[in-house]
């Protein structure tokens, strides 16, 4: 299996000792996406979120996929308060990125997220089209083609 890491510098840039996704097959994870270095950056949570789903996203679409490819996520957050009920804003936002295809997603609450200001921070997890590979042959048991199983 081709495992690939990207920083994505272009998007996110990340320090010298810090990966912002690994591909390995057609699985690609996510490092913790902040609004770090934005605008949004200490200001209100759910500008931080744009951001930080924003960023998640556009990571995702340069790896291959999109929005959708995205199956599992975990959402950290200093103020549970903010984010919890799930309703309004944030219900506007979700909706902007995932278009009711939503991914599993854990809140977390935590006491504090890497530098102070930053108030949410996700990682994700997504299933990428698996075209860069050739299409699997059927396995053939005497004369009759098994095309459930694979090898």
């Amino acid at each position: 299996m081709k495992i690939t890491r990207n920083n994505h510098p272009d998007i996110y840039p990340a320090g010298p000792t810090y990966i912002r996704s690994i591909r390995a097959g057609n699985t690609l994870y996510l490092a913790g996406c902040t609004a770090r270095n934005s605008d949004a950056e200490g200001g209100p949570v759910f500008d931080q979120l744009r951001v930080t789903l924003d960023r998640v996203v556009r990571i995702v679409e340069a790896s291959g996929g999109s929005a959708s490819n995205i199956v599992a996520m975990t959402t950290y957050s200093t103020d549970m308060r903010t984010m919890w009920p799930i309703e309004g804003e944030q219900v506007e936002i979700w909706e902007h990125y995932f278009k009711g295809l939503w991914p599993t997603n854990s809140y977390v609450e935590v006491s504090a997220l890497a530098e102070p200001g930053l108030d949410v921070e996700i990682t994700a997890t997504a299933v990428l089209d698996d075209d860069l590979r050739q299409p699997r042959r059927p396995r053939r048991q005497g004369n009759r083609c098994l095309p459930f199983l694979r090898r």
